[in-house]
């Protein structure tokens, strides 16, 4: 790998070597799915190529998109806190190239290098909170009536 994908491409490259250590090379046939909302969160991938959609289930309705992601985009955190659960559901919206990391081995090697850890929480932590203004902004446009937005 001679170009690093974000949000990790600015951790120090010893902390870059240790972490792609784990990782696996693995692809997604178009229509995909990756996880569903509420399965077990044990793996996280860096998207090398395609997009992927995040999605929310909603009963008696198809499950509404919240969010695409892209290349150079991490898709998944909730192999961070336990229960360890999917919060979304993911789809690949066509062919799909990733980076598979191992949400035991991740840790582990977290605890192991705590400075790995946090440098790698922070950035976690960063994308947590825009994937939580994306999906809120998404579903206040799916479900607030247009015309009735605040002014």
């Amino acid at each position: 790998m001679s170009a690093w994908p974000l949000p990790l491409d600015t951790l120090p490259r010893l902390q870059q070597e240790r972490l792609f250590s784990l990782a696996e090379e693995r692809d997604f046939d178009a229509n995909s799915r990756l996880f569903d909302e509420g399965d077990v969160a044990d793996r996280f991938w860096l998207i090398r190529s395609g997009e992927v959609a995040l999605d929310v289930y909603v009963p008696g309705r198809r499950a509404q998109v919240v969010e695409t992601l892209g290349p150079r985009q991490q898709l998944g955190w909730s192999w961070i806190f336990p229960p360890y659960r999917w919060h979304l559901g993911a789809r690949a919206l066509g062919s799909l190239r990733t980076w598979e990391f191992s949400a035991a081995e991740v840790r582990e090697l977290c605890e192991a290098d705590p400075k790995l850890g946090y440098e790698l929480m922070l950035r976690c932590a960063a994308m947590i909170a825009d994937r939580l203004q994306a999906t809120r902004v998404r579903l206040l446009d799916l479900y607030t009536p247009h015309g009735n937005l605040p002014s």
